[in-house]
């Protein structure tokens, strides 16, 4: 009965392994062999865990998603004020700094999509999460009377989801000009200016 878990535990390592290396070496660039490196194993022992790089790169996308946007989800539902709700996903939709090694590999696959039907489908994955993220606490915040939009709310909530995209990517490309205080002060205050909250 040990088996399995030791498996899933290696699994584990190996998907940390691949978002490390991915955060020094980039997505495209990237090899089973710097991920064997960073797990100190032979190319050979990840296979016999994944058939190929882009299984892994898979598996380690998902695990990013579900940390990323699982993550926020519940920050965000143990809030009961949608318009804190919505400072909240602001803060925890970005980056922690240019060294994320998880948000570095999420905006990666953002870079490849058209690349491959694989990469579009992750990042499509992702989007759908972070829209619905949004459009569920602006669409909370018009029905309680907190938020007076004067824009549809999927039209909002895109608008958030790009700009998260767009700060999130300078920051993890160590643009100076763009901190993280700054990109969310700078998101909240779009998020005012289009008429999402009446206060933020």
């Amino acid at each position: 009965m040990a088996r399995p878990k030791k498996q899933d535990e290696r699994r584990a390592d190996l998907i940390e392994a691949a978002l490390s290396a991915v955060g020094e070496r980039g997505l495209r660039s990237l090899s089973l062999a710097d991920v064997a490196a960073k797990a100190g194993l032979t190319r050979g022992a990840i296979l016999y865990y994944y058939e190929d790089l882009d299984q892994l790169l898979v598996e380690a996308h998902r695990a990013g998603l579900e940390r990323f946007c699982d993550h926020r989800d519940a920050v965000v539902a143990g809030i009961p004020e949608p318009q804190l709700q919505l400072a909240a996903a602001i803060r925890e939709g970005l980056p922690s700094g240019p060294d994320d090694a998880l948000m570095r590999l999420l905006y990666e696959f953002d870079v490849l999509a058209g690349t491959s039907s694989l990469h579009d489908e992750l990042v499509e994955r992702m989007y759908r999460r972070q829209l619905a993220t949004y459009t569920g606490i602006l669409e909370r915040g018009a029905a309680a009377g907190v938020f007076a939009p004067t824009l549809p709310v999927e039209t909002l909530a895109m608008n958030l989801v790009a700009l998260e995209d767009a700060y999130g990517l300078h920051i993890v490309a160590g643009n100076s000009l763009i901190t993280v205080a700054s990109a969310e002060a700078a998101m909240r205050a779009a998020a005012s200016g289009l008429g999402a909250p009446t206060t933020l």
